[in-house]
């Protein structure tokens, strides 16, 4: 029984740290979704709950870096030819 309730406990304890912190596609489609516009009420309430703002802001980032350079380089390879 005793290992039974070992297993119980771990498995609560992963299930809370795994709701505690989002989940990295959770984070980049709620980034992405943010971006176009179409960012659902639901989700921008969760997003909002979240304890650190850190991962979206992060990701915002990174997201921003590759529109700005992929638009760079679209430009670039229009006018070179």
């Amino acid at each position: 029984m005793a290992a039974n309730q070992i297993v119980v406990f771990l498995a609560r304890v992963i299930n809370q740290s795994d709701k505690s912190r989002p989940r990295i596609i959770s984070v980049i489609l709620s980034v992405l979704a943010s971006a176009f516009g179409v960012q659902s009420q639901q989700n921008y309430q969760r997003d909002f709950s979240e304890k650190s703002p850190l991962p979206y802001i992060i990701t915002g980032i990174i997201f921003t870096v590759l529109l700005v350079g992929g638009l760079m380089g679209l430009v670039l390879f229009i006018t070179s030819n």
